[in-house]
C-alpha cells in the first residue's frame, strides 16, 4: 500500500538522498589497521571526550600483511573542537593518525585528565613491561612514557577524580590473578597488590571523575561475574562481590556472563553502572545464540534491566560468529548532557554471511535510557549491512556538545573487510578502516527487530525545475505523519502534500521520518544531505 502521498519541497540548494540501506549520521574514516583482533576480551575505553578540547580515539595499528605485525602500535587521532576536524588524516587511511610509542607494543585502553584535556594510554612492551603514556597537551599527539613494575602485563587503567592512575594488571607468569597499582605522581608506581585470585579473567576498570570511587569488574571461564570497589581512591578495597545473573532466559535455562561482555561506567553523578552480555546454558551445554545485553545499577530497583535480545534465524545457524564472541557482545556505555545513558554493542547478522570464511558479519547497535537505566529504547542498527563486518565498538564517555549537533553520540569501531580474525587463521589479512561515527541524540533510526510490524519505505527522489519530488512506498500499514528532522533529531519541517519552503534550512544532514501507529509508535527514516 502506498502510505505517503507525493509531496514537494522547494530547494534553493543541491540535495543528495541516501540509499534505503544507508547508515545513520556522519561516518569519518580516521585510520586503518591490518591487525583485526582489536580486543581480546570485553570492550575497552578507546574513545573519550575532553569537553573543552576534543575527542580522543585510539586503536591497535599495524600495516603489515605478512602475519607477524612487527609494527604493531597504538595509533591516535584527535577531533579538535576548535577546527571541527581530525588532526591527522591522510588520503590513504592506513596512514592516518600518529603512533603513541616508538617501539612495538600491545594496547590496553585510554582515559584523560579532566583539567588539562590530555589523553593517557596504557599498554605493554614485550611480555612483561607494562606502561602508561600521557600526551603533552589535549590533542597534542606527543607522548611521554612511564614504565611500570616488571613481571606484569595486560594493563588497563582509569584516571580518578584527583588525577591518580588506577591500573589493573595480571602476572605474566601463568597470567594469574588481577593485581592493582597506582600512579599518584608521574612515574611513581605503587607496589602491586592482588585484588582477585582468578586466572586469565576478562577484567575491566572504571574510576569516577566526581568522587574517590574506583571499580574493578571481571568474569571467569565458568560464566560468573564479580566486582570489587574502593571508595577512597584505592587505599582500601571492599570484598569481592558476585553479580547475581539477570533474569534473562527463564525456565531451566541457566544465565551465564560472557567473558567479553562486562563494562563498568561511572556517570556524571558518580553512580556506578555495569553493562553485560549474557548467554544461555541448557543441560550443561552453552550456546552463543541467543544472547542478551543487560544493564546493572545498584541505585535502581530492580538492579538489572534488559537492553536487547539478539538471535539467529534457524536457516543460518550453520554459520558461526568466530573466535571470542557470542551473538551480541562487547557493550560499552556513555552519557549525554541531559543524563540519558547510551549503550553500543556488536551484533552478528544471520542474513549476512562472509563467503570466504562462512562466518556471520556483524553490525553496530545502540540503545538509550532516559531514566538511569530503568528502561531502554529498542535497539537501533547504526551501520550499513554490507560486505564489511563492523566490530569492537566503543561509545564515547560523554556526548559531544555543539557539533555536529547540540548533543552527538560518537562510536568508534573497526570495519573488518573479511569476517573472521586473520591472527587466528580465520581469513586473509586486509587493510581495515577505523571509523568514528557521529549520531544525533536522541537516537533516530529504524527499529531492527525480527517481528517488526512496519517495513521501511523506499524513498525515491526527482528534481524538476528546482523542486524535489519525494515519494515513499512499501509500508504495510498506513502512516499518520511524515516530518523532516535535523541532525539533532528535532523537527525542521512537517512534510505533506504540497510545497514546503526550505530556504531557511542550513546545509547539512536531515532525516525524513515516517511514523505509523501500528503496534505503538514506530518510525522509519531516510537521510537527506543538503549542500550549497
Amino acid at each position: 500500500m502506498k502510505s505517503l502521498a507525493l509531496f514537494f519541497v522547494m530547494l534553493v540548494c543541491a540535495v543528495a538522498l541516501a540509499s534505503a540501506q544507508d547508515y545513520i549520521g556522519r561516518v569519518d574514516t580516521i585510520g586503518g589497521t591490518t591487525y583485526d583482533w582489536q580486543v581480546g576480551w570485553s570492550a575497552k575505553r578507546t574513545l573519550l571526550n575532553s569537553p573543552r578540547f576534543g575527542v580522543h580515539a585510539v586503536w591497535l595499528f599495524s600495516a603489515d600483511n605478512g602475519g607477524t605485525f612487527p609494527d604493531r602500535n597504538a595509533r591516535y587521532n584527535f577531533y579538535d573542537f576548535t577546527t571541527r576536524e581530525w588532526s591527522w588524516l591522510d588520503p590513504d587511511y592506513m596512514q592516518s593518525g600518529v603512533n603513541i610509542a616508538s617501539n612495538r607494543i600491545g594496547f590496553g585502553n585510554i582515559d584523560a585528565d579532566g583539567a588539562t584535556g590530555a589523553m593517557s594510554a596504557c599498554g605493554y612492551e614485550g611480555a612483561v613491561n607494562p606502561f602508561v603514556m600521557r600526551d603533552a597537551a589535549g590533542g597534542g599527539g606527543i607522548f611521554d612514557g612511564c614504565a611500570g613494575p616488571t613481571g606484569y602485563t595486560w594493563p588497563l587503567m582509569a584516571i580518578g577524580d584527583d588525577g591518580t592512575y588506577h591500573v589493573m594488571l595480571t602476572e605474566q607468569s601463568g597470567f594469574s590473578g588481577i593485581w592493582y597499582s597506582r600512579v599518584r605522581t608521574w612515574c611513581n608506581w605503587d607496589t602491586p597488590v592482588q585484588l582477585a585470585q582468578a586466572d586469565m579473567d576478562a577484567y575491566n576498570v572504571a574510576a569516577s571523575k566526581v568522587s574517590p570511587a574506583v571499580c574493578l569488574v571481571w568474569a571467569d571461564e565458568y560464566g560468573s561475574a564479580f566486582y570489587r570497589e574502593s571508595e577512597n581512591r584505592g587505599d582500601t578495597w571492599g570484598e569481592v562481590t558476585g553479580f547475581d545473573p539477570p533474569p534473562a532466559f527463564g525456565g531451566d535455562t541457566v544465565t551465564k556472563f560472557s567473558l567479553y561482555g562486562l563494562f563498568p561506567f561511572f556517570d556524571a553523578q558518580g553512580r556506578l553502572h555495569v553493562v553485560a552480555a549474557v548467554y544461555p546454558v541448557v543441560h550443561d551445554t552453552a550456546y552463543e545464540n541467543p544472547a542478551e545485553i543487560w544493564h546493572w545499577c545498584r541505585a535502581n530497583q530492580p538492579h538489572w534491566a534488559e537492553i536487547h535480545r539478539a538471535g539467529c534465524a534457524p536457516e543460518h545457524q550453520e554459520a558461526g560468529v568466530g573466535y571470542n564472541a557470542i551473538f551480541a557482545d562487547r557493550p560499552s556505555m556513555g552519557q549525554a548532557a541531559d543524563g540519558r545513558l547510551y549503550v553500543t554493542w556488536e551484533q552478528f547478522d544471520s542474513s549476512n554471511v562472509e563467503p570466504q570464511t562462512n562466518l556471520l558479519r556483524a553490525g553496530i547497535w545502540a540503545s538509550s535510557s532516559p531514566d538511569n537505566g530503568g528502561s531502554w529504547t529498542p535497539g537501533v542498527l547504526l551501520t550499513e549491512r554490507n560486505a564489511s563486518s563492523h566490530r569492537f565498538p566503543c561509545v564515547i564517555d560523554r556526548m559531544v556538545a555543539g557539533g555536529p549537533s547540540e548533543d552527538t553520540i560518537c562510536v568508534l569501531y573497526l570495519m573488518d573487510q573479511v569476517a573472521g580474525f586473520f591472527v587466528y587463521g580465520q581469513g586473509p589479512c586486509t587493510p581495515n578502516p577505523i571509523v568514528c561515527q557521529f549520531i544525533p541524540s536522541p537516537l533516530v533510526g529504524v527499529e531492527e527487530t525480527p517481528n517488526a510490524e512496519v517495513q521501511t519505505p523506499n524513498v525515491r527522489a526527482t528534481v524538476v525545475c528546482g523542486m524535489l519530488f519525494l515519494e515513499a512506498y512499501g509500508t504495510r500499514h498506513t502512516a499518520y505523519g511524515a516530518e523532516l528532522l535535523d541532525i539533532s533529531g528535532r523537527k525542521a519541517l512537517d512534510l505533506h502534500t504540497g510545497a514546503n519552503d526550505v530556504s531557511r534550512l542550513s546545509p547539512g544532514v536531515y532525516f525524513v521520518r515516517e511514523r505509523s501507529a501500528v503496534g505503538g509508535e514506530r518510525s522509519a527514516i531516510r537521510k537527506v544531505v543538503v549542500t550549497r
